[in-house]
């Protein structure tokens, strides 16, 4: 599981001249990662694909989807706190569970970027991997489906990550964020509009013991309480 995490860490991330080159040692890389044949498929094809693509074109369309699209954002509070105060707050406690682990991170990047929570969860034992992962089941499972929709090869990597979590998306958070309207990368004043909109909210208790970030922050405030190696409160 560790080793499908980094590769999958690698393949979201912008595809720079250094990934490009390291596309067929990820491929190898692929045949210890431990996958089952369809999911290696997958991946393969993903790797395929970013290989036979021209690098400039392969950097326009990641910049396309993923930096000018709010509902493709590869950051995971984006989905839940918007530009609210509680991302803020949010990106100090995932911060904080880095620090605790020594997980050190390049300034440049916010923490909730997902290819670095990947990275990060790549490090951690197979199990408490997969259960932060499964928090996140139902943006992974919006993103797969708004990327299919797309017609996208980056669907792939989702619907991996997505068995990787062996969770079931929370069916009422999912259906929520399917509902927010999808905005146009091309509408530039669309956009803009998009992005001065309130938060979105899911209900007066949305989160409470529910599979998602909000349950990831009260974890991550418990790690930040707990430093790594520390017991761990029931239930964090």
């Amino acid at each position: 599981m560790n080793k499908t995490l980094k590769i999958v860490s690698l393949l979201l991330a912008y595809p720079s001249a250094e990934l490009h080159a390291a596309l067929p040692e990820l491929k190898a890389a692929l045949g210890e990662a431990g996958l089952d044949a369809r999911r290696g498929r997958l991946l393969e094809r993903l790797i395929d694909d970013l290989a036979a693509c021209d690098l400039y074109d392969a950097q326009e369309r990641y910049v396309f989807l993923f930096d000018r699209t709010r509902s493709l954002s590869l950051h995971l509070f984006e989905h839940v706190h918007g530009e609210s105060r509680d991302r803020g707050q949010a990106m100090v406690d995932l911060l904080a569970m880095y620090e605790a682990d020594g997980f050190e991170i390049d300034a440049k990047e916010l923490p909730d970027y997902l290819p670095l929570f990947l990275e990060y969860l790549s490090v951690k034992p197979a199990d408490e991997a997969g259960e932060l992962l499964g928090q996140t089941a139902h943006i992974l499972a919006v993103l797969r489906e708004r990327l299919k929709k797309r017609k996208s090869i980056y669907a792939n990597a989702f619907a991996v990550l997505e068995a990787l979590t062996r969770a079931k998306p929370d069916a009422g958070l999912t259906r929520d964020l399917l509902a927010m309207p999808e905005d146009d990368p091309a509408d530039l004043e669309a956009l803009d509009r998009v992005w001065e909109e309130e938060v979105v909210t899911f209900g007066g208790n949305a989160g409470e013991g529910a599979c998602g970030p909000d349950r990831l922050q009260r974890q991550v405030r418990a790690a930040r309480r707990n430093p790594a190696g520390a017991p761990q409160a029931p239930n964090a």
